[in-house]
């Protein structure tokens, strides 16, 4: 009959084998997902309703997250100093295409590290001037996707504050100096500011307790306003600065509508969750087989007001008719 306990061993094998064949079979027939890398200065809690309005996009083209493609996601936290280590980490992948999101300084440092693997960025300038693209209409090489334009809308919005408190002699600036592009921001704005008859004084914050320390020390009697400087880093702490900004009982104005919702008095900007929508569309588009270089770089052609009537009364401040009139949405 045999050595029983090799008879037994060999019954163990065997069984092993038929269990483990099934799964070996699976793993062959399965094939590997396409890969999508997804980069991002700030912090994912901050920004996970973005996240979301990408996959979103993704699905309109038939992509599903863990179905018929992975995504990697990299967040920098807001240390822009980590972006080119992020940015290796991903390009090791090999992913089928790169969404550079959260700044201007996201796309440049893929773009400084890579130049054959896709990119899609969601930036505030002008990715002509940033040498990210040759037009908008043929962006050429293998980058494209959407502008903001976020670096000239802070002149707009100072004008809606100033139309708001027509008596303001001095305004308040709150920019992130180390956000790549603050200089020129700081620049429009001044400018802006000149011709407007009002003087604006510039302050800083980069981390979560200068804002602390800024709004701690705001001059409530000499400056009449305040501008919060669209940055993704200021999203990142949109509620605290709001909250902050309630405190001390200034009017103030923003880039996005979710500042509003969250209570603040007025913003003026673009669709922040349709913009990364429509990154994830591109990125679909990309990985079904489109080419970077065929899609034209694209802007928003809506901008929106949102005005918050409460916060408004609560600061005892009249919103002027006609900026009521157009205004895309009164929050009351």
């Amino acid at each position: 009959m045999g050595d029983p306990v090799r008879r037994r061993d060999f019954i163990r094998v065997i069984a092993g084998a038929a269990t483990a064949w099934p799964l070996a079979a699976r793993a062959q027939q399965s094939p590997k997902l396409p890969l999508i890398g997804f980069l991002n200065s700030q912090s994912p809690e901050a920004f996970a309703p973005y996240a979301e309005a990408f996959r979103a996009g993704l699905k309109e083209f038939g992509f599903v997250d863990g179905q018929n493609v992975a995504i990697e996601y990299r967040w920098a936290r807001g240390h822009y100093d980590l972006l080119p280590s992020l940015t290796a980490e991903l390009i090791a992948l090999n992913p089928a295409i790169v969404a550079a999101t959260g700044g201007d300084q996201t796309i440049l440092t893929v773009k400084a590290i890579t130049q054959s693997i896709p990119l899609v960025f969601l930036v505030g300038g002008d990715p002509v001037e940033l040498g990210l693209v040759a037009s908008f209409n043929h962006p050429g090489g293998t980058i494209t996707g959407i502008t903001m334009l976020t670096n000239v809308l802070d002149a707009k919005r100072l004008g809606i504050l100033r139309q708001t408190l027509p008596q303001s002699k001095t305004i308040a600036f709150l920019q992130n100096p180390n956000f790549p592009g603050a200089q020129d921001k700081q620049q429009r704005t001044m400018e802006a500011a000149e011709a407007l008859g009002v003087e604006l004084v510039v302050l800083s914050a980069s981390s979560e307790t200068e804002i602390n320390d800024v709004m701690s020390n705001f001059d409530r009697r000499r400056l009449n306003g305040l501008l919060v400087v669209g940055d993704p880093f200021f999203n990142s702490y949109r509620d605290q600065i709001v909250a902050l900004v309630t405190r001390i009982g200034v009017p103030a104005i923003y880039e996005w509508r979710e500042y509003a919702d969250a209570g603040g008095l007025m913003s003026y900007g673009t669709n922040l969750p349709a913009a990364y929508r429509t990154v994830g569309a591109y990125a679909g588009r990309v990985v079904k087989g489109e080419k970077a270089a065929d899609l034209p770089v694209l802007q928003p052609t809506k901008f929106e007001l949102v005005i918050n009537l409460k916060t408004a009364k609560a600061l005892g401040l009249i919103i002027p008719p006609t900026l009521l009139a157009t205004a895309d949405e009164v929050i009351e």
